[in-house]
């Protein structure tokens, strides 16, 4: 059972618009807390906030009905301060039970009110949020950010629009150690189920699996000759071609027995524990015989057969020529930022590149904010199908061609209108550097569902920082101009 935030106040409790947050705090807590407390004292978005969250957590209709759990709001304040910080639930744990102005966000009583929040509590509510839902809540975000920057329902719009990678938490991928994270999920899935249904044969999959990390630590640290002496390169080679033959030899031995005890384990009715190690032993297999034609056959692997992480398999090898950065591993993330600096839509590019999606990004940022009538990008995006697209949606295509420039292009790349959005065009890294320090540097969560969540949350915590940014600065010329006003009335006295 689940319930929004009453309005009606208890007894002790204070009116969340009535809380006092310090404008001239640079921590991000006091920014991320006004952009909450603007949206939940407007009552038209809280109204609007409180029906996505109820179609997001799927909340009943009878309410009176099962145990209280926590209420709508205090899981998205918890969901996006936590976002918002970049923290792990341990920090969050603390501030939400000893942090005094976030309890009073959250609707906490001064009275003698001891509710106090357990890790798993934590744990099992913040996820629950779904991606798609986060998009919409950023949306009205977005349009009560624009109210507060006093935007008039007609001003335009000017987008940037630009892709970064966001990594995932994965190890630098190779066969050798592609094949020991198979392996050890192997041994451990398939021995730990045969001591719980008393299935034997593994009792040492324990040493097992230290005698195969043994060899693959082998295979690591040994390397070929650089000697001018052929029979000494002949040697070194046989070395290491041995080492992998007894890592491989070995892995496959131990495949062929969890192939053969998935007979038992699926007798005693294991069928999750089954489809784990099945899961995984086509892995162990593809490792298996990627190193064996790399290594032995000297063959060269297709970058189309490779993959680069068991736990994560959505993460991609991206090489975005960046200075001092070769190579990342993750997913790319393109987003539309305003003149305002709110993100106004994102999209998660899972197998597309850049020049696939301007025109997307554009159509379905227009289809949210039909107010956006220039974007600008770099020359990532170009394709002549692309402008010939772009143009017609909208008044200002600041899309940069690539190649030499024809005079025709000379005239359109060096107008003013152009060359002014090109300039600004680099705001857009400022954008993304402050999305990096609300988590989207690295994600931790698991899976392609929760990578989906975490960038949508981070969305969410940006365009809310942002609000309390403005919110602040406003604040701050108040007391500024309220000052001055004090210090002329002291003189004149």
């Amino acid at each position: 059972m689940r319930k929004n935030q009453p309005v009606a106040l208890e007894r002790g409790e204070i009116d969340i618009s009535t809380i006092k947050l310090d404008a001239r705090s640079r921590d991000d807590i006091p920014a991320i807390l006004k952009g909450l407390q603007l949206i939940y004292t407007q009552e038209q978005s809280r109204e609007k906030l409180f029906a996505l969250l109820e179609k997001s957590l799927e909340t009943k209709a009878d309410q009176s009905v099962g145990r209280p759990g926590m209420t709508l709001w205090r899981i998205f304040v918890l969901a996006t301060l936590k976002q918002g910080l970049n923290c792990d639930f341990d920090r969050l744990q603390e501030l939400a039970n000893q942090h005094r102005t976030l309890r009073q966000i959250l609707g906490h009583t001064d009275w003698g009110e001891e509710t106090q929040y357990a890790m798993q509590t934590l744990v099992d509510n913040v996820s629950l949020l779904s991606p798609q839902v986060l998009a919409q809540i950023s949306q009205l975000v977005v349009e009560t950010g624009h109210e507060v920057v006093k935007k008039n329902p007609g001003d335009a719009l000017h987008g940037r629009c630009d892709s970064f990678v966001v990594e995932t938490d994965v190890h630098y991928p190779t066969d050798t150690n592609l094949l020991w994270d198979a392996m050890r999920t192997i041994l451990r899935v398939t021995g730990q189920a045969c001591e719980v249904y008393g299935i034997e044969g593994w009792r040492q999959y324990h040493y097992q699996s230290r005698c195969l990390k043994r060899l693959f630590r082998q295979t690591q640290k040994l390397r070929y000759s650089n000697s001018d002496n052929p029979a000494r390169q002949e040697k070194k080679r046989q070395q290491v071609h041995q080492a992998y033959r007894d890592y491989l030899h070995q892995a496959a031995a131990l495949v062929d027995k969890a192939q053969t005890t998935l007979v038992a384990l699926s007798g005693e009715g294991a069928l999750a524990e089954v489809a784990t190690i099945e899961h995984y032993i086509n892995h162990a297999r593809r490792q298996i015989a990627q190193i064996e034609r790399r290594v032995l056959q000297g063959e060269t692997i297709a970058h189309g057969e490779k993959v680069f992480s068991l736990f994560e398999p959505h993460t991609r090898w991206l090489c975005k020529g960046k200075a001092g950065v070769a190579v990342e591993l993750g997913v790319a993330v393109c987003v539309v930022e305003d003149q305002h600096q709110f993100i106004l839509h994102h999209r998660i590019l899972w197998d597309e590149s850049d020049k696939q999606v301007a025109v997307t990004m554009v159509k379905d940022t227009q289809a949210r904010f039909g107010d956006l009538n220039q974007c600008s990008f770099d020359r990532a995006f170009h394709s002549p199908a692309n402008r010939q697209a772009l143009d017609a949606l909208l008044h200002h295509n600041i899309l940069p061609k690539k190649g030499r420039l024809s005079e025709a292009d000379k005239t359109r790349e060096y107008s003013d209108v152009f060359v002014q959005a090109r300039c600004q065009h680099a705001a857009v890294e400022s954008c993304i550097n402050n999305l990096e320090q609300r988590g989207l540097n690295r994600c931790r969560a698991y899976g392609k569902k929760g990578f989906e969540r975490h960038v949508a949350l981070a969305i969410v915590a940006y365009n809310l920082h942002r609000i309390g940014l403005i919110l602040q600065r406003q604040e701050k010329a108040r007391l500024a101009k309220q000052a001055r006003r004090e210090a002329r009335l002291r003189l004149v006295a």
